[in-house]
């Protein structure tokens, strides 16, 4: 896994062994989303539909997602509603790219819009934490529970 953050933005990039419609359905199904990141949550999978979920104990995000091309891209805005209060509700996106590759999928999630270096380095964080547990949920095997929650 790499990750880059700097000027508002966070990268990461992981490769999965799984194909890339696999890896989608993890960020398109209400019960898969939450099995890898969140405890609580209401999901639209539409072009314009919102979303709202609890990411751990009081940390509530939100936004709409504004694009969806199976299996290929997701993009859709993120901000907290409840928590941490330095990211408003919808005011980031994040875009997340799948390209087939020989033995599964590159995944590219790219978080911009953030407001400040500390910003950055959290949801940099969190990212990683989240893309590692999602990896191993659509490889087939169990990431545990989740010790942030």
């Amino acid at each position: 896994m790499s990750a880059g953050i700097g000027d508002g933005v966070v990268t990461v990039e992981r490769h999965i062994a799984a194909r890339p419609e696999t890896v989608f359905s993890f960020f398109t199904d209400r019960d898969k989303w939450l099995s890898w990141m969140g405890i609580d949550g209401e999901f639209a999978f539409e072009r314009g539909g919102a979303y709202r979920t609890t990411v751990t104990g009081e940390n509530v995000a939100e936004g709409r997602f504004t694009e969806i091309d199976p299996p290929k891209r997701l993009v859709f805005t993120w901000g907290w509603a409840q928590g941490n209060g330095s990211v408003p509700t919808g005011s980031t996106t994040v875009e997340i790219t799948l390209e087939p590759t020989a033995d599964g999928t590159l995944l590219r999630l790219v978080h911009s819009g953030l407001p400040s270096p500390e910003a950055c380095a959290a949801h940099g964080e969190g990212w990683n934490h989240y893309v590692a547990r999602l990896a191993r949920r659509a490889e087939g095997s169990d990431p545990g529970p989740d010790l942030w929650m």
